[in-house]
């Protein structure tokens, strides 16, 4: 029996190794520019040639030394870190009013948050331009980082229904009848529940804030942000210090990402009361 089994199991191996040697394969197609980039970014060449002639830090040297740059960098950070905080609170609202509400047309308004993810971005870009030019905000720097929550957003709402779905409904409940007001309860039991899902929560959104480029070059006026300038820089000319900045977001990119789906996973949830929800 057991040999049977083992049997079998192998079968179920050899039936999926196609599938997993084509997934393998396109990865490392999807990955292969990275690959490109981050030696380039090392290179003591003049111009953009890979495999580079000799090893150098001349271009992140290049990067630090431009105020133009640092200015891009620091204005990314500030409409990044904005753009999420502001999701964050608002998002988190939404999620709970969508979870816990009572009201008709939660799926419709569910969907309506998550829309954004699905859309084009030219589309908002454009639809936000047409709408700042009516109101006078256009390249407003305010106006810039409600553009950012909007996009941020979605997602923030995306990860805390799926976490406050997760929680206990009974934890929340036990705190309203012992005398605690709805706000306390959120601030109190939920949200200290639920920290490690919020910082992930914000973390996306911080990623996704910093890396926008579309929806910044319509509405941002004269505002630099670090994709903003590198995209003024492609159109311009090759220029060997993007390499250098494209690695350092890579390489961003990455640990935030890593540091977020580490936090979903040790989030440790209260188990849901059996038979809830139905």
């Amino acid at each position: 029996m057991n040999a049977h089994l083992a049997a079998s199991r192998r079968r179920e191996r050899l039936r999926r190794l196609p599938l997993a040697t084509v997934g393998i394969l396109v990865l490392l197609f999807l990955a292969l520019p990275i690959i490109v980039v981050v030696p380039m970014s090392f290179s003591s060449a003049e111009s953009l040639r890979f495999p580079p002639p000799g090893l150098s830090l001349r271009w992140y040297e290049a990067f630090f030394s431009d105020p133009l740059w640092l200015e891009a960098a620091l204005n990314s950070l500030i409409i990044g870190v904005s753009s999420s905080t502001l999701a964050l609170g608002l998002g988190t609202l939404a999620a709970y009013g969508i979870v816990r509400g009572t009201f008709r047309g939660r799926g419709a308004l569910e969907t309506n948050f998550i829309s954004p993810m699905i859309l084009p971005p030219v589309i908002i870009a454009v639809a936000l331009y047409i709408f700042y030019a009516r109101i006078g905000i256009l390249g407003n720097y305010l106006a810039l980082i409600a553009a950012h929550v909007v996009i941020a957003a979605p997602y923030v709402v995306l990860l805390m229904t799926l976490a406050i779905r997760s929680f206990d409904v009974r934890v929340e409940q036990v705190a309203l009848t012992l005398g605690a007001s709805r706000w306390q309860m959120m601030t109190r039991i939920l949200m200290p529940n639920l920290l490690p899902n919020a910082a992930a929560a914000w973390l996306f959104a911080f990623v996704i804030s910093f890396d926008e480029v579309v929806v910044t070059l319509f509405v941002s006026g004269t505002h630099l942000t670090i994709p903003k300038r590198m995209f003024n820089q492609l159109v311009l000319q090759i220029n060997p210090t993007i390499t250098a900045i494209a690695t350092i977001l890579i390489g961003f990119s990455l640990v935030a990402v890593a540091l977020a789906a580490w936090l979903n996973r040790g989030s440790g949830f209260v188990p849901k009361a059996e038979g809830e929800g139905h």
